[in-house]
């Protein structure tokens, strides 16, 4: 059994451990704890693991957030994962630091990696997994407030957080999403 685990955020150091690059950090976290890399491959960073009897392909999209929809995609159609399988990993404003969300579908929220996402599955029924970052920004300041890195009190508490995260992905695979959501959700 395969699945798509797509960590959202975008290439090039400028970006490299910021709020929005969160689901590249947690994509990291799980391929090291594993000891595997990420090669470069059409649309993105790959890597596989095994948890168990589930093959987990893990995908950081190469095609900057607002793009992220198009390596989604091709990684489906390239493995032949069903789009139930898929979780894609993200970071999300409107949840305090920290929290974690797993979701079965839903809207956008504002988020654009999300929104193209949509767009090109033509559906918003996929299972996501949203990791709180806050909203500490004065009005008209969110783009730079998603884009930096995380504050000196984050940066202390991200491991545990990101360790979690990667605790519900690997549940995700091997209890399903609605045992996850149980277990997990508003903890």
């Amino acid at each position: 059994m395969k699945y798509l685990i797509a960590g959202l955020g975008n290439i090039g150091r400028e970006y490299e451990n910021t709020r929005h690059n969160i689901g590249f950090m947690i994509l990291d976290a799980l391929a090291k704890a594993s000891n595997i890399v990420f090669t470069d491959k059409r649309y993105g960073g790959i890597a596989e693991i095994k948890v168990k009897n589930k093959q987990l392909v893990l995908l950081k999209p190469s095609t900057y957030m607002n793009l992220s929809g198009n390596a989604i995609r091709y990684w489906l159609q390239k493995e032949n994962i069903p789009l139930e399988n898929l979780l894609v990993v993200l970071d999300d404003l409107a949840l305090p630091f920290g929290s974690l969300r797993l979701k079965m579908k839903g809207s956008d929220a504002g988020h654009n990696g999300l929104k193209h996402i949509q767009d090109v599955l033509g559906t918003n029924q996929y299972n996501r997994l949203r990791f709180g970052i806050g909203n500490d920004y004065l009005t008209g300041w969110q783009v730079d407030y998603v884009l930096s890195p995380f504050s000196e009190e984050e940066q202390k508490l991200l491991p545990e957080r990101i360790e979690k995260a990667g605790e519900i992905i690997k549940s995700f695979a091997l209890a399903g999403v609605q045992i996850t959501m149980n277990q997990y959700n508003n903890k």
